[in-house]
């Protein structure tokens, strides 16, 4: 098989520098050197901190070493002091300002908030280094573009559901039509049930069938295509734990909080996403490393295939005698006690430090994304998937007083058994791959880099509450009747 183009898609910000207002086009204002700040025009209040709605006068009081930079011919004078030249130039730039504005608030509303003033009070700011620059795109500005055409579909098809079978053979009779490589599972091309379907065979003939766990589909597949619930788009992310293809998922399934599209329209939806018309919303997961002892390791062949769709990479180190597993989980890590009637006692460690021990049923530590799943069922909070963070809810604890906690996403959390436990723990990915957790075994858990793109229906806000009101029924009650008549003669009294 060849491999075609690796990275065929990436997100593009379609909020641009020069965009026009009035059929004009706006020019960039002008930066001072060095320091990343607009440089002020004649006439003019300072560019930098616009965003922010501070002045220039605010800004030359809290910043005197600005000032020092700026040249003496720059700095705003009266009107009637100067030349007629002068003031032309002033009331040119005065003019891009007002645009310059307007465009400022049209862009204004960022999911992440406006950039934070650094600078505190006439002589306190933070130290400028490179680790301190992290540059963030405004999510609602992301949007789906091909590198080149895409010309392979991964279809995840839902599993022991007869009623998707006639949505299936559609999707692959369309996308075949439009010359694309259509790759779906071998259990499903084996299906009997389309064996005996002599229409479809001829497209069946066509479609490219994968084993899992044997076939590596990182670098060949460009779009993956979901018919199902939730849970196809779970197994979807296991399948590919480097960099995912976007991901678009049809609700035919049981609940289907990811999965926006209506598989009524998926012509048009689908033709518009293969010509890169397309919003995207990064739903970032978690890297798991889970540290074993060999002697309590489970056999090797365990951590080459599995049957429930997890593929974890793993390798073992016979010099130190310890078993690796690394794995990326979209929705959460459940660490629990499993068959045991006793209490699970486990510790976390933030950032190398011991925060805390956990007395009760188990932890879950989940994703924004995973926030409606197993979390929201243990009584923590429903988070859009582009907050970055990560969430620690602990199932039934043994103390009133342990509530979930939500904690950065650039933080390391590290889960290992008490050493007073009285039990074993037993951990699991996504739902799948459970397997024991035994003393001096260790569950370290970052964010991981390579997130799930997934397409949007309408935009990323609308489709979230959309779901919330439609799959979780969230906050839906009968609505208070108003009054008819004030009847009590005490409310009209003065």
């Amino acid at each position: 098989m060849e491999k075609r183009g690796a990275a065929r898609s990436c997100v593009m910000d379609s909020a641009d520098n020069s965009d026009a207002l009035n059929g004009e086009e706006i020019p960039a204002a002008p930066n001072e050197p060095g320091t990343g700040h607009r440089k002020p025009c004649p006439g003019e209040e300072m560019w930098d901190r616009a965003r922010c709605g501070r002045s220039s006068k605010k800004r030359e009081e809290v910043s005197p070493r600005t000032a020092e930079k700026l040249d003496s011919s720059t700095v705003p004078k009266k009107r009637d002091q100067l030349s007629p030249k002068r003031q032309e130039q002033a009331e040119k730039c005065q003019r891009k300002s007002k645009i310059h504005r307007k465009v400022g608030q049209r862009h204004a509303h960022f999911l992440h908030g406006p950039s934070p003033d650094t600078h505190f009070g006439p002589k306190a700011s933070i130290l400028q280094n490179s680790t301190s620059i992290v540059q963030i795109q405004d999510p609602t500005s992301q949007r789906l573009i091909w590198a080149k055409p895409p010309t392979n579909v991964l279809v995840i098809k839902k599993v022991k559901d007869e009623a998707l079978l006639e949505p299936f053979k559609e999707l692959c009779t369309f996308l075949i039509e439009k010359n694309l490589v259509v790759f779906v599972e071998k259990k499903v091309v084996d299906d009997t049930a389309l064996a005996k379907d002599t229409d479809f065979e001829r497209i069946r003939q066509q479609l490219s069938p994968f084993r899992e766990g044997y076939d590596e589909l990182s670098g060949y597949i460009d779009l993956i295509i979901c018919l199902g619930g939730d849970g196809t788009l779970l197994y979807a992310s296991s399948l590919f734990q480097t960099s995912v293809p976007p991901v678009m998922a049809f609700h035919l399934g049981s609940l289907g909080f990811l999965t926006p599209f209506k598989f009524e329209s998926y012509r048009t939806e689908v033709t518009k996403v293969i010509e890169g018309d397309a919003r995207i919303i990064l739903r970032s997961r978690l890297k798991v490393k889970v540290v074993k002892a060999l002697k309590t390791a489970e056999p090797e062949r365990n951590y080459q295939v599995e049957d429930n769709g997890l593929v974890p990479q793993s390798h073992i180190n016979n010099e130190t005698q310890k078993a690796f597993m690394q794995i990326h989980v979209l929705n959460e890590l459940v660490v629990d006690r499993g068959p045991s009637s006793y209490l699970s006692n486990v510790d976390l460690y933030l950032d190398g430090r011991l925060i805390t021990s956990v007395q009760g049923d188990g932890v879950i530590v989940s994703t924004p994304t995973g926030s409606t799943a197993y979390a929201a069922a243990a009584g923590a909070s429903m988070m859009h998937p582009n907050v970055p963070a990560i969430m620690i809810t602990p199932i039934c604890p043994h103390s009133l007083s342990f509530r979930p906690i939500v904690v950065p996403a650039g933080m390391e959390l590290k889960i290992m058994l008490s050493p007073d436990t009285r039990n074993m723990a037993w951990v699991s990915f996504d739902g799948r791959s459970r397997q024991e957790i035994q003393h001096a075994d260790s569950i370290t858990v970052t964010t991981s880099c390579y997130p799930v793109p997934s397409i949007c229906c309408h935009d990323l806000v609308y489709d979230w509450f959309d779901s919330l009101a439609e799959c979780l029924h969230w906050n839906v009650r009968k609505k208070q009747s108003r009054f008819e008549e004030i009847t009590d003669s005490s409310d009209t009294e003065c």
